[in-house]
């Protein structure tokens, strides 16, 4: 799945708008606007992810540069699409997802990689509009399925998630291969290629 490029070159998610939420709260004073990523945002979306590793008790685990972000997410094939909330022209929130595909029912899905607010701009529905709006694209891409992890720690995060109507996969198990596993498991193919030589 591709972005839709924007005058600048950069990859927009699938919106055609800039701006593709408005929130304006009771004060009339300020509001929330949901917006896709741009190349310019790299920074804020890594500042984002390191704020959510640290919320998630792993803050040293983030090792992804602002040159991995833009290659991967804002390049011709980009592997990721990002919406960026700001309130009061502030950042706020982000919403990090990517498209995958099932094979059952034969038609693409939206996995949502991160979804996380800022403590001081929680309870102003800045969450629940960013995964509404993840949601809409879901929709509006034909996937019939929007999916995501929660720590099964993150207690307000799992309510939030049930009001939302979300079903939890208690009987499938995450699975992953990485470091020097992966490299072993990777090295038995070019072994087993030498060896037919």
């Amino acid at each position: 799945m591709h972005g839709i490029p924007n005058a600048a070159g950069n990859h927009m998610a699938p919106d055609s708008s800039p701006i593709v939420a408005c929130i304006t709260h009771y004060n009339n004073n300020m509001a929330t606007t949901i917006r896709p990523a741009t190349a310019a945002d790299v920074l804020q979306i890594l500042i984002f992810i390191r704020a959510l590793a640290a919320y998630e008790r792993e803050p040293d685990a983030v090792t992804a540069t602002e040159e991995d972000l833009l290659r991967d997410g804002f390049g011709p094939t980009p592997f990721y699409f990002c919406l960026i909330a700001e309130h009061d022209e502030a950042p706020a929130g982000f919403a990090f997802y990517f498209f995958n595909y099932s094979t059952w029912v034969g038609r693409p899905g939206l996995y949502l990689e991160d979804l996380f607010v800022h403590p001081e701009f929680r309870g102003l529905g800045i969450g629940k509009a960013l995964l509404q709006r993840v949601a809409a694209i879901a929709v509006e891409r034909g996937c019939p399925r929007l999916q995501w992890e929660v720590l099964d720690w993150n207690t307000p995060a799992i309510d939030f998630y049930a009001a939302m109507g979300a079903e939890f996969l208690d009987a499938w198990r995450n699975v992953r291969v990485s470091g020097d596993a992966l490299q072993r498991l990777a090295a038995a193919v070019s072994d087993k290629s030498e060896a037919a030589k």
